[in-house]
C-alpha cells in the first residue's frame, strides 16, 4: 500500500469521529435551547394562570363589596328615617308609613329552617343509599338523574305544583287537626323549599361517603361490624364535615328562595300565629312590593330588606364555616 494512500486513510479516520461527535453535541445544544424554550413557556404560562386567577379571585370580592355597598348607599334614607327599629317593628304598612321588618325576617327563618329539619332525613338517606349501598349500577344512575332533576326544575314550577297538589293536602290536613284551613302558609312553604333544597345535600353528601377509605370500612367489617354499625360510626364520623357542608348549602338555598315561596306563603304582612299561618318572607315581599313602591322611604325600606337578608345570609354561612372547621380539626 502506497504511503500516501495510508496517510489519507488515516487522516479520514481521524475526521470521522470528530465530526460524529461535533454532530452529537450540535443536537445536545439545540435540544438544550428546546427544553430551555419549553421551561420558558411553561413558566409563562404558569404565571400568566396564577395572575389570571387572582384577578378573577379579585373580581369576586370586589362583586360582592359592590353589592353591599350598594345595598348600604340605597338603605340609608330608611336607616336615617327608621332607626334599628326597624328591624323590630311589627307592623308592615306602606300607606301609613309604618315599616317593621320583624314579622319577615321571622318569616324568612321559620321556613328556611322548617324546610331544613324536614329535608335532612331525606337526604341523608338518599346520599347513604347511592354512596353506600347502590353505588353503581342502572338504579344508581336513574336515581342520581332524578335528584339532578329536581335541582334543575324551575322553582316557578314549584309554586305551580305547590298550588295545585300540595295546599289542597296541606288544607286537608289542617282541617283534621283543627287548625283554620288556609292551606298556604308557612309549612306548605317549607314543604315546598324541602323539595327544592334535597339535591344539595345528598348530592354533597354521597360524594363524600363514596371518599371514604375502603380500609377503614373492611377493617370495621373484618372486626365483625354491621352494616349500619359501619355506617353510623366510620362513615358518618369521617364525612361528618362534608355532610355539614352541604346542609348549610341547603340553607343557603332556602333563604334566598323567591318565587315558589311567594306563591304558597299567604304574602300577609303579620306575625304568624303558627306554622300553618299566612305569613311572608323578606325575598317574597320585596318581590311582591318593589314594582309598587312609590315613596323613597318605601323603596329605601324594601331594599335594607334585601341588606338585612344578605347579611344574615352572610351570619348564617360564617357560623356554618366556623362549625365545619371545628369538626374538620377534631
Amino acid at each position: 500500500m502506497d504511503a500516501p494512500f495510508e496517510q489519507d486513510l488515516l487522516t479520514r479516520s481521524s475526521e470521522i469521529p470528530m465530526r460524529v461527535i461535533n454532530s452529537a453535541k450540535t443536537s445536545e445544544v439545540v435540544s438544550t435551547i428546546k427544553r430551555i424554550k419549553r421551561s420558558y413557556r411553561q413558566i409563562r404560562t404558569e404565571n400568566v394562570f396564577k395572575k389570571a386567577l387572582v384577578i378573577m379571585g379579585l373580581a369576586m370580592v370586589v362583586l360582592v363589596l359592590g353589592i353591599m355597598l350598594t345595598l348600604v348607599v340605597e338603605s340609608l334614607p330608611s336607616i336615617k328615617a327608621l332607626g334599628v327599629k326597624y328591624l323590630w317593628g311589627k307592623t308592615w304598612d306602606p300607606v301609613q308609613d309604618i315599616y317593621g321588618a320583624f314579622p319577615f325576617l321571622l318569616g324568612t327563618l321559620l321556613t328556611s329552617f322548617l324546610a331544613l329539619i324536614i329535608s335532612i332525613p331525606f337526604s341523608f338517606s338518599v346520599a347513604v343509599f347511592l354512596g353506600e349501598y347502590y353505588p353503581k349500577g342502572w338504579l344508581s344512575d336513574f336515581l342520581k338523574n332524578t335528584v339532578e332533576l329536581i335541582a334543575a326544575v324551575p322553582s316557578v314550577i314549584y309554586g305551580f305544583w305547590g298550588l295545585a297538589v300540595l295546599v289542597p293536602i296541606v288544607r286537608s290536613f289542617e282541617s283534621k287537626i283543627g287548625v283554620e284551613p288556609v292551606g298556604v302558609g308557612i309549612f306548605s312553604s317549607a314543604l315546598i323549599l324541602a323539595v327544592m333544597i334535597i339535591p344539595y345535600a345528598a348530592s354533597l353528601g354521597r360524594s363524600m361517603i363514596q371518599m371514604v377509605p375502603s380500609q377503614l370500612k373492611e377493617g370495621a367489617y373484618s372486626l365483625g361490624a354491621t352494616r349500619w354499625e359501619v355506617i353510623r360510626s366510620v362513615v358518618f364520623p369521617y364525612t361528618k364535615s362534608g355532610l355539614f357542608a352541604g346542609v348549610l348549602l341547603s340553607l343557603g338555598r332556602a333563604l334566598g328562595e323567591t318565587m315558589a315561596v311567594t306563591m304558597v306563603i299567604g304574602n300577609t304582612s303579620i306575625i304568624p300565629k303558627n306554622i300553618f299561618a299566612p305569613g311572608n318572607t323578606m325575598a317574597s315581599v320585596i318581590a311582591n312590593e318593589f314594582t309598587e313602591a312609590d315613596k323613597s322611604v318605601y323603596i329605601s325600606a324594601l331594599i335594607e330588606l334585601g341588606l338585612v337578608l344578605f347579611l344574615v345570609t352572610v351570619v348564617i354561612n360564617m357560623i356554618g364555616k366556623k362549625i365545619i372547621s371545628r369538626f374538620t380539626n377534631e
